[in-house]
């Protein structure tokens, strides 16, 4: 609702509304429309609902007294004009979100086209690896009839999007085991680790981005540079064996690598898969949860460290620079009041959406970070799946991976319309 401040504010004045409001609710309206102050009567306010007369407080008299504007509310025309433009802002952004999911489809097509091709086009085949190089060619001929590799290559695709569209991923040529039901046992472990990362990334690169932009030029400024470099360009296998090494080796502060450790496994149950969340749910074993997710966290959640830090100084640098800074520099406000709530909050828009974009790469899985640690995540299955030339594995994994990256983004431009009430939905 507040994306809508100026058009409310554009129609506080006597506007031909109120003739339209008279013709549309001709048994609310009487002829002659309340005066100011007039209270409403009970049905009014069941159908309109405290939530737009709170929106008026809010946002038409919002330096106003709310006491004197609770015992003299304002006319009917007004607040239904505040109903109507609130109503227009919900429909344009359930229409927005609605052509967005609709440009998923042939996103996904042309995804699920490429992945296809590239895969049929890696040297290698699926039967081969399974029986063996020793395997005789009938052998491999009967299997490769029995997993439907030995029809042309746009019957096997067609194939794979009739089950898609059913929603069958199939099953894998590996284990025989459903893809779906594979991934649904991976998905949590990939979310609970690119959710820990981001927390990192976000609980320090926002800070020390807005402290280097505070103090340009300083050696917090340089040290931040010079950190983001190293944390943008250093390998990341490289850090989380120093990782492992330092804290799991040698200090033997934290475990090296899984989810959980075995003692502590045996008795623990797997309710939803995220095991953090599990760990509360049963009472038990959250300290181990915990202790085995921070290396991959601080391993994975370096590189997205070192951007937002620099994306938060550019940004905060751009409008630290701004009028409105100085003008409420200059009428005396508290500094921690300018940075935090004046320029902070205008400086959000790159910074959301570099998160957005991380978050939905990380949601993609971390290959080399999930084989390091032994995470059984998204990233090492498509990894296993390409090296087992296991066609449904990888096809499905990318696919739902490209939908998650897809609607992470959609989240991601939902959220503009918060961060600046100038931007609309169209």
């Amino acid at each position: 609702m507040t994306s809508y401040r100026n058009s409310w504010l554009s129609l506080s004045k006597p506007t031909r509304l109120s003739d339209a409001i008279t013709l549309a609710f001709p048994s609310m309206v009487s002829s002659a429309a309340p005066a100011q102050g007039t209270p409403y009567p009970g049905y009014f306010w069941s159908a309109v609902g405290a939530i737009n007369y709170q929106f008026y407080i809010d946002h038409r008299m919002a330096k106003g007294n709310k006491s004197e504007l609770i015992q003299n509310p304002p006319d009917f025309t007004t607040v239904v004009q505040a109903y109507i433009i609130w109503g227009l802002g919900i429909y344009r952004m359930w229409a927005y979100t609605g052509r967005r999911l609709l440009s998923i489809i042939p996103v996904l097509f042309g995804i699920s086209l490429l992945v296809f091709l590239f895969l049929h086009l890696i040297p290698g085949d699926p039967a081969v690896v399974l029986l063996g190089e020793r395997a005789r060619p009938e052998q491999i001929e009967a299997l490769r009839e029995k997993l439907g590799l030995n029809q042309p290559l746009y019957t096997q695709y067609f194939l794979f999007l009739r089950d898609l569209v059913q929603g069958n991923l199939g099953n894998s040529i590996f284990n025989l085991l459903p893809v779906r039901d594979q991934l649904a046992g991976r998905w949590p472990a990939t979310f609970e680790l690119a959710l820990a990362a981001m927390l990192v990334a976000v609980a320090l690169g926002i800070p020390l981005g807005i402290l280097a932009a505070v103090r340009k030029n300083s050696l917090v400024d340089n040290s931040s540079t010079i950190f983001s470099l190293i944390g943008v360009s250093m390998p990341v296998f490289w850090l989380g064996l120093i990782l492992i090494y330092l804290f799991a080796v040698n200090l033997q502060w934290l475990p090296p690598s899984g989810r959980i450790g075995i003692d502590a496994g045996n008795n623990f149950k797997t309710i939803s898969g995220f095991f953090i969340l599990d760990s509360i749910l049963q009472g038990r074993s959250f300290g181990e949860v915990v202790a085995h997710l921070i290396l991959p966290a601080l391993t994975l959640g370096t590189i997205p460290l070192a951007i937002l830090t620099r994306i938060t100084r550019s940004a905060m640098l751009e409008v630290l620079s701004q009028d409105y800074v100085r003008t409420a520099r200059a009428k005396g406000l508290n500094e921690r009041v300018v940075i935090w709530r004046h320029a902070l909050k205008n400086a959000l828009l790159p910074v959301v959406t570099i998160i957005g974009l991380q978050f939905g790469t990380l949601l993609g899985g971390a290959i080399l970070t999930e084989t390091i640690f032994s995470w059984p995540g998204i990233g090492s299955w498509i990894y296993e799946g390409i090296l087992n030339r296991d066609y449904p594995v990888v096809q499905g994994g990318v696919i739902f991976v490209a939908l998650v990256f897809v609607l992470v983004n959609l989240i991601v431009d939902l959220s503009y319309a918060l961060l600046d009430p100038r931007i609309q939905y169209r």
